[in-house]
């Protein structure tokens, strides 16, 4: 399985951003006259200033916590906090209960792929902080069904089954519930810079339910049923303005870095990094450890790296460094193949026929301009603190 990984299928003469190391294999990337690349600036100019290394927030923070406090009071829960077992959701727990006093819904999905070090991670941090954890255990059947069908479309972005069953539960809880914040453990300090647009190509939003289903109808061979759906208009508009639901961020108002992170869950709970961004599940190791690089030609890391390059966590060089060797070692990387094939019982050849076939060229439903306008309208009210070029 000794497959090369490919540096980049891009048509374009190579070149890489003289600041961070995103570079060609994104297809729109636009690079400036000194070389620097259209994210770069973007987070200089519209991201750096207003976020300022989350420093200065002390009131907003303040007056959020005790908004959030207000509303579930004489409820069991006043928030929904959603547990990857992650650095970042697994931080963003640890400053809820224990620096900020809140009373989270914890919920875990298990969608089968959990590698037992983020198991074993979510178990010590919920038992510490005395939170009760509620996981969703997701059709196997379904599940392994969904991530073939994915895999049958040639699509490079093959999560989406595990996406879009993360965010329709929060769109389920957040209803059922009664609970009127959200918290998302998204934040600019280890993630400003996101996947480019030119790897999704043909895919649709994780959280459209119509593109979900559109795979599901062409792509699955057995009926999907238990599978819970939600879509851009229910997700964006409906829950956040008509029911009163808010999804807020707020890694973005204190101030920490990837390795304070590290350090305060390692020592507090005897927290075991993964040593990649995502690298707590098995589907998405493989994935994004081995078969988008080789596969398409797509780094992941380069946008991660970059998110800390800009944010001043990392020097380039650093990053360039580590982009020297792959995500993964040929050892580990043919373990993983192995793996997935024994998981999704199939035989090594029909997976190594998928990596193997040409990219999509299916076109499927999707509410992507409903996204897109969301997207740039939350962007100009300020609430979009992403590079999503």
């Amino acid at each position: 399985m000794n497959y090369p990984v490919i540096k980049s299928k891009s048509k374009r003469p190579y070149q890489i951003c003289k600041c961070c190391v995103m570079d060609t294999s994104d297809e729109d990337i636009v690079f400036d006259s000194n070389g620097v690349c259209m994210r770069c600036n973007e987070y200089k100019e519209r991201i750096e200033p207003e976020w300022n290394h989350g420093k200065g927030h002390e009131k907003e923070l303040e007056e959020l916590l005790s908004a959030i406090k207000k509303s579930g009071k004489d409820k069991k829960y006043d928030c929904i906090l959603g547990l990857s077992g992650g650095l970042d959701s697994t931080y963003m727990l640890h400053l809820a209960v224990k620096e900020w006093g809140l009373r989270p819904f914890v919920f875990h999905i298990d969608a089968g792929w959990n590698l037992p070090v983020a198991e074993e991670n979510i178990r010590k941090v919920t038992e510490k902080l005395g939170v009760k954890l509620h996981i969703e255990h997701m059709n196997w059947d379904e599940m392994r069904e969904m991530q073939l069908a994915w895999f049958r479309t040639g699509l490079e972005m093959l999560d989406a089954p595990q996406d879009h069953a993360f965010i329709s539960l929060i769109d389920k809880y957040s209803q059922k519930l009664g609970v009127k914040y959200i918290l998302n453990g998204y934040n600019v300090c280890t993630e400003v810079v996101a996947d480019p647009a030119s790897w999704e190509k043909g895919s649709g939003p994780t959280g459209d339910g119509t593109y979900i289903r559109d795979v599901v109808d062409k792509y699955c061979n057995i009926p999907i049923k238990n599978y819970t759906y939600t879509n851009g208009i229910r997700h964006k508009f409906i829950i956040p303005y008509v029911k009163g639901v808010k999804t807020i961020k707020p890694l973005n108002l204190v101030e920490f870095t990837k390795e304070s992170m590290i350090k305060t869950l390692s020592e507090e709970y005897e927290y075991i990094p993964y040593g990649q961004k995502h690298f707590e599940d098995l589907i998405t190791k493989f994935l994004e450890g081995w078969w988008q690089p080789t596969r398409f030609g797509h780094d992941i890391r380069r946008a991660q790296l970059s998110s800390l390059v800009v944010t001043g966590q990392m020097s380039r060089d650093e990053a360039l460094k580590i982009l020297e060797q792959p995500p993964l070692s040929e050892e580990e990387s043919q373990e993983l193949f192995k793996e997935v094939c024994s998981k999704l019982g199939i035989l090594e050849e029909e997976l190594k026929k998928y990596h193997e076939m040409p990219e999509c060229t299916d076109k499927f439903k999707s509410q992507e301009k409903i996204y897109k306008f969301g997207i740039k309208v939350y962007e100009k009210i300020g609430l979009e603190k992403r590079v999503r070029k």
